[in-house]
């Protein structure tokens, strides 16, 4: 019998995987052509949702778009970069059921409004009226993390739970405002001192129970928290205590 290359998956397995979907601005999303019989792939920017299900802005001329419409199961390959062989690098693939948001829903204009702190640029034509929302729902993934570390994950692998965290959307964003406005010291700290980043004004982008996002043009970044938290409560008190810890550092 053939040795399972599947390793057990660990914590270090998930947070891998899980700052790939917080991360990665793009991915390679297949979907299924019915009439062919022949996957269909092409190349999509990529945001996430709360609890990191992974959210894509489609046009109605796109083909994939059309694809989805009629099927929505669909694989999403995301990447992260960098020089040398890019096989190297760790890769995630998803297996997910796309799921299209009506516009002026709630559940959108949340999208909406995330998406945009994650890709500001795509403010141009994010309303334009062919344009809309899909939320990718997550069912498995296949992470390889370099040669000879390959795991089979499930959705809980992936997800962050959200079950602590009602109408979560509006504190993330006055939260996020106030950090940047009033705070921002203390979010270039957190990208130089606590992620290793270069210099330069960072910006607070997105807030969820595992930890945030940082973005300086094109480049995002991920900081976990050291434990997830419990609901909104918990997100003042954890950005003081990575704030003090910063700025230790930085002394």
């Amino acid at each position: 019998m053939a040795k399972d290359p599947f390793l057990p998956v660990d914590g270090e397995a998930r947070g891998l995987a899980k700052a790939l979907l917080r991360t990665v601005r793009s991915g390679a999303l297949a979907t299924n052509d019915a009439e062919t019989g022949v996957p269909f792939a092409s190349l999509v920017q990529v945001g996430t949702d709360l609890d990191g299900s992974p959210v894509i802005l489609t046009s109605q001329l796109s083909v994939h778009t059309r694809l989805l419409e009629a099927d929505p199961r669909c694989s999403l390959l995301l990447s992260s970069l960098g020089k040398g062989d890019p096989l190297a690098h760790p890769r995630l693939t998803l297996l997910a059921q796309a799921h299209r948001l009506e516009r002026e829903t709630d559940a959108a204009r949340h999208i909406r409004r995330r998406y945009l702190r994650q890709h500001p640029k795509a403010e141009l034509y994010v309303d334009f009226p062919d344009f809309a929302f899909w939320r990718l729902e997550v069912m498995s993934g296949s992470l390889n993390g370099g040669f000879g570390r390959a795991y089979r994950m499930g959705q809980e692998d992936l997800l962050a739970d959200l079950s602590g965290f009602f109408d979560f959307y509006d504190f993330e964003a006055d939260a996020v405002a106030h950090m940047n406005e009033d705070h921002a010291e203390a979010v270039a700290l957190y990208a130089t001192r606590l992620c290793s980043a270069r210099e330069g004004a960072w910006r607070l982008i997105g807030i969820d129970p595992e930890g945030v996002q940082m973005a300086l043009g094109d480049e995002i970044l991920r900081l976990t928290f050291p434990r997830a938290l419990a609901g909104p409560h918990e997100v003042r008190p954890m950005l003081i205590r990575l704030a003090n810890e910063a700025r230790s550092r930085a002394s």
